[in-house]
């Protein structure tokens, strides 16, 4: 069973030793997928409560708010546990709550405002004003608000963007109202943040907007880097340089994006060039996932390293990450052809569909010239003329069907069965193809895409970093088919 089962999972149910491995992590992709009841003071917490945890046996685990009150718990004044955003199964006013708080990271008040809003979570907007209050003690503006200041000050801090572009990027309607805001939240003005900020080092890049992105040593840049190139696809991404670049689209504006590595800021270097950058937020968000900057590696191997198996591998490649995708359509998409295809060079298919169906795109960097087939592209085309037939033409139809219907959405999971649920909806995903799906375009830290015997079966112990386990795991695997390879052509010589 999923320890972070689902609404009404009894707490027995959930796993303590996985619990506690998420709680010690301070990672946020659990916040909201189990909470700890302390059961001395009948307080329960979220597992990124500021507060210190109570005594192992002192703690009673929950999956869900609302399981943890039946129980008879309190909320936690410090961490806000009734409210915690993500939680798999909230019920009624609460679930509101967390849908709207969705909404809002993606942008629904950036172009909107709060009666829109409201009218997408099916209330009125007073309704959602006081529930808002009720349970996370702030409006829905103001936490808009808080989530702009904080990427705009990013932004002056961390690029040349004029300021007037600036505000627009990070959602302001007027350079008053982005004023206001800056020097209510930071006590300055944009212009004097900026007049503050050291001056970055080194040159951008490509031309474009640069952004900053912190990490957590150590960084195997490496060994993401080498898993990307053997996986890109020839128009759409390049591997080059020590750098990866590709096409992106957000909101129908196209453009492109390199990534490089800066070890010794221990920071990714993000150059980002779109003819407009209203959609900048949400960009950086799919890069941010993409390279899984959110893992803390010491805490993960820290437990992984347990495993004999695991152990030397670990050793080996400190700070292996687990590399997203840019699109979760893509990553489908993908797997259908890397599955079903097996045998029969599914890259090569990749790169026969997207130049008869990607759109062109103009960018500055060589050989980027194509945008991923979007669904709308794949629904009804006659998928032979790029080489593609049989069961995965079909997979890939019906998939591309079932995003243009909502019938699957790739929004942020609430849990690791949830998201392979939503997968599942679509004929011709396996239970592998859906796991390998959520690793990588969900995000999803202890999905475990295992096939046939390639793998250990016994893996509960890794949990919930089953992900990293197979990352490594396939990096093992390939280092050894790349030395029979080397064995074999000495042999030859």
């Amino acid at each position: 069973m999923d320890p972070m089962a689902g609404p009404d999972a009894a707490a027995g149910s959930l796993e303590p030793d996985v619990c506690w491995q998420a709680v010690h992590s301070r990672d946020a992709r659990f916040d909201g997928r189990f909470f700890a009841g302390a059961v001395t003071t009948r307080v329960y917490c979220r597992s990124v409560c500021p507060v210190p945890f109570a005594k192992p046996n002192n703690i009673q685990w929950f999956a869900s708010a609302a399981a943890a009150e039946r129980a008879g718990f309190h909320p936690c004044r410090r961490c806000r546990s009734a409210a915690s955003p993500g939680t798999p199964a909230w019920l009624g006013t609460s679930a509101v709550v967390s849908r709207a708080l969705r909404l809002i990271a993606e942008g629904a008040l950036d172009s909107g405002d709060v009666q829109a809003l409201a009218g997408r979570v099916g209330l009125g907007s007073r309704q959602l004003r006081r529930l808002f209050v009720e349970h996370l003690g702030a409006s829905p503006i103001r936490i808009a608000i808080t989530r702009r200041v904080h990427f705009a000050r990013n932004l002056i801090e961390e690029t040349d963007l004029p300021i007037t572009e600036l505000a627009s990027c990070a959602g302001f309607r007027s350079i008053r109202q982005f004023n206001h805001a800056m020097r209510a939240t930071t006590g300055e003005s944009p212009t004097e943040l900026r007049r503050l900020r050291s001056s970055p080092e080194g040159p951008t890049p490509r031309p474009g907007l640069l952004v900053r992105l912190a990490y957590r040593p150590p960084f195997h840049w490496r060994g993401l880097l080498g898993f990307l190139e053997s996986r890109a696809v020839a128009g759409v991404e390049s591997v080059q340089s020590n750098a990866y670049r590709r096409t992106i689209e957000m909101d129908g504006v196209a453009g492109a994006m390199e990534v490089r590595e800066d070890r010794a800021e221990r920071q990714l270097l993000v150059t980002i060039e779109l003819p407009r950058y209203e959609s900048l937020m949400q960009v950086v968000e799919r890069v941010r996932r993409m390279f899984d900057l959110a893992a803390d590696p010491l805490q993960i191997a820290s437990q992984l390293s347990r495993d004999a198996t695991l152990k030397p591998l670990l050793a080996a490649e400190p700070g292996l990450r687990v590399p997203g995708i840019w699109d979760g359509f893509e990553a489908s998409v993908r797997a259908i052809l890397g599955e079903r295809l097996a045998d029969r060079a599914p890259k090569a298919a990749l790169v026969r569909l997207v130049r008869t169906f990607g759109k062109p795109v103009t960018t500055s960097i060589p050989g980027l010239t194509r945008l991923f087939p979007r669904p709308q592209d794949l629904s009804e085309a006659d998928l032979t003329t790029a080489g593609i037939r049989g069961r995965a033409a079909v997979a890939i139809q019906a998939l591309a069907r079932a995003v243009l219907n909502r019938d699957l959405t790739f929004e942020a999971s609430l849990n690791l069965q949830d998201a392979i649920a939503r997968l599942r909806v679509v004929p011709g995903i396996s239970q592998p193809m859906a796991e390998y799906i959520a690793m990588r375009a969900f995000g999803e830290p202890d999905a475990f895409p295992k096939s046939g015997s390639k793998f250990p079966i016994g893996t509960e112990s890794w949990r919930p970093w089953r992900a990293y386990a197979a990352m490594h795991l396939w990096g093992s695997l390939e280092g050894r088919r790349l030395a029979q390879k080397r064995a074999a052509q000495k042999l030859l010589v």
